[in-house]
C-alpha cells in the first residue's frame, strides 16, 4: 500500500521554481518578451544578451524572495501619534491651550 506524507507547510506561500507566484509571472513575462525579441531579430549577440538578461533577472528575483528586507525602507509613520501640542483647527498656532 502506498504511503502519503502529510503536508505541514500549509500556511507558507505557493512557490514555483523558488519564486512566489507574482515574481514567477514577472519572470515568465520577461521570458516571453525576450522570445519575441529573438524571433523578430535573430542574431547570436541578441540571443547571448537575452540569455544573460533572463539569468540575471532570475537570480535577482530569487534573492529578493529569499531576503525581502533588501527593499524594505524605513517606516513612514511614527510608532506613536500624540495630540499634546495640537491646536483646534489651527487657530492657536504655536500656543498651548490653558485650562
Amino acid at each position: 500500500m502506498k504511503n502519503y506524507q502529510v503536508y505541514k507547510n500549509i500556511r507558507k506561500r505557493a512557490v514555483i521554481m523558488g519564486l512566489p507566484i507574482s515574481l514567477f509571472a514577472l519572470m515568465i513575462t520577461s521570458v516571453l518578451g525576450t522570445l519575441l525579441i529573438i524571433i523578430f531579430s535573430f542574431n547570436f549577440f541578441v540571443v547571448f544578451i537575452v540569455f544573460i538578461w533572463n539569468t540575471a533577472l532570475y537570480v535577482a528575483l530569487t534573492n529578493l524572495s529569499k531576503h525581502p528586507t533588501i527593499l524594505h525602507f524605513t517606516k513612514v509613520f511614527p510608532k506613536t501619534i500624540s495630540n499634546k501640542n495640537a491646536c483646534v483647527a489651527g487657530i492657536f498656532k504655536g500656543q498651548i491651550l490653558k485650562k
